[in-house]
Order: structure tokens, then sequence, then C-alpha cells
């Protein structure tokens, strides 16, 4: 009877982690990790090898990293400055936070136009550099979406097999 609550439990995380895409509120990655220990600490503390513990530690890694360095990159190839595309990098992690999950979009955007503008650009440049801040949020997000799909399946085929 535990061991169904507990997969109940793994399998809620795990879809929880996506919604966190979605809610950035939500810290999916942490989500995920939660699943994985409840797995190994409380089902079966064999299965989970040292190579599965390492590869999920760097596709962790790049699941943090992957909205900043998305969000920075295309801030850039835009045309956006090195002050918008740090200003890029902060408004993700404060636009979680004000009206999710709006914010994360609508912060990103604003922040890098006025940024851009205060370092006298034109209106044109600002906006393709605030437009280069939401493609690097949503390149970001299928980047996230996809390394938690693989570290979930990787999790499954490891135990299942």
């Amino acid at each position: 009877m535990l061991d169904i609550l507990i997969w109940i439990i793994i399998i809620i995380l795990f879809i929880l982690s996506f919604a966190g895409v979605i809610f950035p509120i939500i810290p999916s990655v942490l989500v995920i990790w939660v699943g994985f220990l409840l797995y190994h600490f409380v089902l079966n503390p064999n299965e989970l090898d040292l190579f599965f513990w390492i590869a999920m530690i760097v596709f962790t890694i790049i699941l943090i990293l992957a909205d900043v360095i998305a969000n920075s990159y295309f801030v850039k190839k835009y045309g956006g400055s090195k002050w918008g595309e740090r200003g890029a990098a902060v408004a993700v992690i404060v636009g979680s936070f004000i009206m999710p999950p709006f914010g994360i979009l609508i912060v990103p955007f604003a922040v890098v136009f006025l940024i851009e503008m205060m370092q006298r650009r034109t209106t044109t440049e600002a906006l393709r550099a605030s437009f280069g801040s939401l493609i690097g949020f949503l390149s970001g997000t299928f980047a996230k979406v996809v390394l938690q799909f693989v570290m979930i399946v990787w999790f499954f085929i490891v135990i299942w097999l």
C-alpha cells in the first residue's frame, strides 16, 4: 500500500514539474529531484546508479541556466546591449514572481525595452532587443521541457530495465 502511495506522489511530482514551466513559482527541477529521492530512499536504494545521479546533476545545472543563457543570447543576437542582456537575466527571475505566468514574458520584454531606450537606442532597436528576450524565454522554456522530459524518461528506463 505504501509503495502505491509513493508511486502516486512521484507521478504527481513529475506532472507538477511541467506545471512549473507555465508557473515558474514552482521549482520544476527541485520537484523532479524530490521524485527521484523518494524512489531512491523509500522504494529502492540500489537501482539508481552513480551514472544516473551524475547525469541528473548535469541536466539540473543546464536546466537552471537555460532561461538566463537563452535570454542573454537572444537579446544579444537581436541587437541588445550588455545592460539589456543583464537586465533580461534579472527580469526573468523577477518576472516569475510578478503576475505569474505572464510576468515572466512581460517583465523581461519591458525591462529590456526600457534599458535600451535609456541607452538612446531607437524604438525599433529597443523593440527588436525586447523581442529577443521573448524569443530567449520561449527557447529556454522549450529546452527546459525537453530536458525535464529526458530526465523523467531516463528515470523510468533505469528502473524498468
